[in-house]
């Protein structure tokens, strides 16, 4: 019997990669056959299995550098996983947030998947094939005021852009994909309860419970695994997903209330 999934000599790119869902994206993909390059600002010192270049996909100049080595490591791409993300931005509702604080959680959470489909999606159109996975998540649909909505704007519109041009590409040979993570157990994803508890003076324990509480709980009473997001994007990048475009996958243990 042959194995279920496979992604044997598919080219990749995977963004976000050395934490987190991105890095269980990373080490899933190379054990299932996978040529893996991934990116993030720095290195891990132990950090090992898969191409890697430093760049700060922030900016323009980290976008191009990235692109010049999927053409040298990769020589050309089959598979682009969008895993970047996250929020730095206090705090306070929407009234905290300065222009440069919504300037950042656009250039993390939006413009990077933009600027590396643009240089890479046309490359994939004429070879007649690939597979576009970006990372949304379900704040585009239950932000928490008083601290993500920068970020969860961030996130609808990379959402909506997902959506149209899935349209765009689909008929063309490439397939567009989302992935909405509800709260994921990983050190890297716990910044918002860290920051919740510094400033409003409340224990770490306590923040989570008013994370949990905004988000009016999770029926399965357990956040994802950076390991169960890996599972199913593997799934969603491969040939068993070969009929899915255009549709947001979400992973979120029944948060949403409502598809």
């Amino acid at each position: 019997m042959s194995d279920f999934l496979s992604l044997e000599g598919r080219r990749a790119l995977i963004t976000g990669g050395t934490s987190g869902a991105g890095a269980a994206t990373v080490s899933l993909f190379k054990e299932l056959g996978a040529r893996v390059l991934t990116t993030a600002r720095s290195k891990p010192k132990n950090f090992s299995g898969a191409a890697f270049v430093e760049a700060d996909l922030t900016t323009k100049d980290g976008v191009r550098t990235v692109v010049d080595a999927v053409a040298r490591e990769l020589g050309g791409l089959d598979i682009l996983v969008n895993v970047l993300g996250g929020s730095s931005a206090p705090s306070g509702g929407f009234a905290s947030l300065s222009d440069e604080e919504w300037d950042k959680e656009f250039n993390l959470n939006f413009f990077p998947a933009v600027r590396l489909d643009r240089a890479l999606i046309p490359g994939m159109i004429a070879q007649g094939h690939g597979v576009v996975i970006h990372v949304t998540s379900i704040q585009n649909r239950l932000p928490l005021p008083q601290a993500t909505t920068g970020y969860a704007s961030a996130k609808g519109a990379l959402n909506t852009y997902s959506k149209s041009i899935s349209k765009e590409v689909s008929p063309k040979g490439v397939r567009v994909v989302r992935v909405s993570p509800g709260w994921i157990a990983d050190p890297g994803s716990n910044g918002l309860a860290l920051r919740i508890a510094e400033e409003a003076g409340i224990s770490y324990d306590e923040a989570v419970q008013v994370i949990m509480n905004t988000l009016g709980g999770i029926p399965l009473g357990r956040p994802a695994a950076p390991e169960e997001v890996a599972d199913l994007i593997a799934f969603l990048a491969s040939d068993r997903a070969s009929s899915i475009t255009g549709t947001e996958h979400v992973i979120d243990g029944g948060t949403v209330p409502t598809a």
